[in-house]
């Protein structure tokens, strides 16, 4: 078993059954959060760049944080969702390498475990609007954060312990990992560990490579291959993922969380910022902040 997926912890944010219509249609949603969908009725679509997923009754969807993703639904969709946040003391994700939208059959007990956690979590829904442009905001986030501190020790355990086995399902061979577990997908699954656990540190190619025990056009090309990205771009999109996570939910500076980025200046880091989210930190900062 690798052990660094212990290294994740899973907060529940918000949980309910709502019946949708034609309102819920939003463009390129990128949370700093995990969605995770179970449809008992109706019909709707999900879908980025890449691929387009149709909602269907009896199949769970999983949206990973930072997964960018656009909803649909024509007439009338009825799903229990799930949305919650992870933490780990070095700033890794378990799904970094694997950002992408998710869709399994559900069994008896995946029902089941929805409704469970609905019942030991009531009125944790979204009860004014499901645009994330109104609830994805950093006080509302925290106050949803802040009601796990209220609830019993043991609804919070078994709550904690039906996410991780929902989650879980999503985890098989063929299904979690981006490619087979060969030799050359363990050295890029390093080298992303590696980065996404240093970013505060000058990540290079060069030393990447090194580890790889690769030249680094070699390395490059690999990583590539494994990703779908060059390795500057990679480290650049997940130091940038860390920075919305620290604007998100925390009062740290622009200049701290600048340095605990990785970023050599300000200046650089507002303008890689920029060029990855369209937004300067200020903007973005300020988005969160309004409610």
């Amino acid at each position: 078993m690798n052990k660094s997926i212990l290294r994740s912890a899973f907060s529940l944010l918000n949980t309910d059954h709502v019946h949708l219509n034609k309102n819920w249609n939003y463009k390129n949603v990128t949370s700093t959060f995990y969605r995770l969908y179970f449809i008992d009725a109706g019909d709707g679509n999900l879908f980025n760049a890449a691929e387009t997923f149709k909602l269907e009754e009896g199949y769970l969807y999983l949206i990973p944080s930072f997964t960018t993703c656009s909803y649909h639904c024509d007439g009338h969709l009825s799903q229990y969702y799930i949305t919650f946040s992870e933490e780990s003391a070095d700033g890794s994700s378990l799904f970094a390498s694997n950002r992408k939208i998710f869709k399994i059959k559900a069994t008896t007990n995946d029902i089941d475990h929805f409704k469970r956690i609905l019942h030991l979590n009531p009125n944790r829904g979204l009860p004014t609007s499901h645009n994330p442009n109104v609830y994805e905001k950093r006080p509302i986030l925290k106050n949803f954060d802040e009601l796990n501190e209220l609830m019993q020790v043991s609804a919070y355990v078994e709550t904690y312990g039906l996410l991780l086995q929902l989650l879980s399902r999503f985890m098989v061979p063929g299904l979690f990992l981006m490619k087979d577990n060969s030799i050359i997908h363990s050295k890029i699954s390093d080298a992303i560990n590696y980065i996404q656990t240093h970013l505060q540190q000058n990540i290079t190619v060069a030393n990447l490579a090194k580890r790889a025990n690769h030249n680094p056009d070699y390395f490059s090309r690999l990583f590539h291959e494994n990703t779908g990205e060059r390795p500057l771009t990679y480290i650049q999109s997940k130091r940038i993922e860390r920075a919305q996570l620290l604007l998100t939910t925390t009062n740290m500076p622009f200049y701290e969380i600048a340095i605990e980025t990785g970023f050599d200046n300000l200046s650089y880091f507002s303008r890689i910022f920029k060029n990855i989210t369209r937004q300067t930190p200020t903007a973005y900062k300020k988005h969160s902040l309004i409610i």
